[in-house]
């Protein structure tokens, strides 16, 4: 047994004896011995951008109050502070640059191997339900992915019973939701078309910007798509009845943790809930 069998069975113990009656235990019906868990995961917010953690010109109680009631922890790091990354180290515990992860485009496959440990599956063996609800960018498929049939790999694969996400960020195409693995209000008479490398042509659905086109990449970055009158990255096609409203995002995702929380508040279980915001594009309702 290497170092990092090792390393990881001792994290499995010590997680089951908090979790369960013995090391490796399942819960029994009804037992609420075991804490629920609920996970927030912020983009784009430092370490001094709260009020617990010393920030003066912003008031944030409710962060606040979790820091005073909870567990408040001041000693934690991160292989980078960008979006992939450190979603891959928390979720898997290992060094995210191994894999060589970085900010995915929005049609990169799956990034962590479905025989991969991670957080979600080992609370799922202890007798966890589990969600993923917001932000994803780790990836979807094996990168020749259908986005108007089955998803596959995601975030099931990984461990989460339930899931709802934006594939990878508001700034990136494909602008969806997608739940489980099918997007949201997904047509079949509008097929949905993602790509991060050619254009895919003048969009009936007037989301192109043809004049875009002839531009340098570096200086159509964000121009490549417009949906609801923002501009995104890498070029996207059909779906209309499936594109999200940037304004509707919290409200959205918040009302999804909330369903799932009072379906499964029965029985113990675990809550991953990646906000969008305060990531990019910042519009307001």
């Amino acid at each position: 047994m290497n170092r990092r069998e090792v390393i990881r069975m001792l994290m499995a113990c010590g997680a089951y004896s908090l979790l369960g009656p013995a090391c490796g235990g399942k819960p029994k019906s009804g037992d609420r011995s075991r804490p629920n868990i609920v996970l927030f995961y912020t983009d784009d917010i430092g370490y001094g951008d709260v009020g617990c953690y010393g920030a003066k010109g912003v008031k944030t109680p409710h962060i606040d109050g979790l820091a005073e009631n909870g567990v408040k922890f001041t000693d934690a790091h991160s292989p980078a502070a960008t979006c992939t990354p450190s979603r891959y180290s928390l979720l898997t515990g290992t060094y995210a640059f191994r894999k060589k992860a970085r900010v995915l485009p929005g049609d990169a496959p799956l990034l962590i191997p479905a025989e991969t440990p991670t957080l979600p599956k080992m609370l799922r063996e202890a007798g966890y339900k589990t969600a993923s609800i917001g932000k994803w960018h780790l990836g979807l498929g094996d990168g020749q992915l259908d986005w108007n049939g089955k998803i596959v790999p995601g975030p099931r694969e990984v461990g989460f019973d339930y899931s709802f996400i934006i594939p990878a960020t508001g700034d990136r195409v494909p602008c969806i939701f997608v739940e489980n693995d099918r997007v949201v209000n997904g047509d079949p008479d509008d097929p949905i078309t993602v790509s991060y490398r050619d254009s895919i042509g003048d969009m009936p659905t007037g989301r192109s910007r043809p004049d875009l086109l002839k531009m340098k990449p570096s200086d159509r970055y964000h121009d490549r798509t417009i949906v609801n009158g923002v501009s995104r990255l890498g070029y996207m096609d059909g779906g209309e009845k499936a594109l999200w409203v940037d304004e509707e995002f919290p409200f959205v995702l918040t009302e999804k943790a909330e369903s799932f929380i009072e379906a499964n508040k029965s029985e113990p279980f675990f809550l991953y809930y990646a906000f969008h915001d305060i990531h990019v594009p910042r519009v307001i309702h």
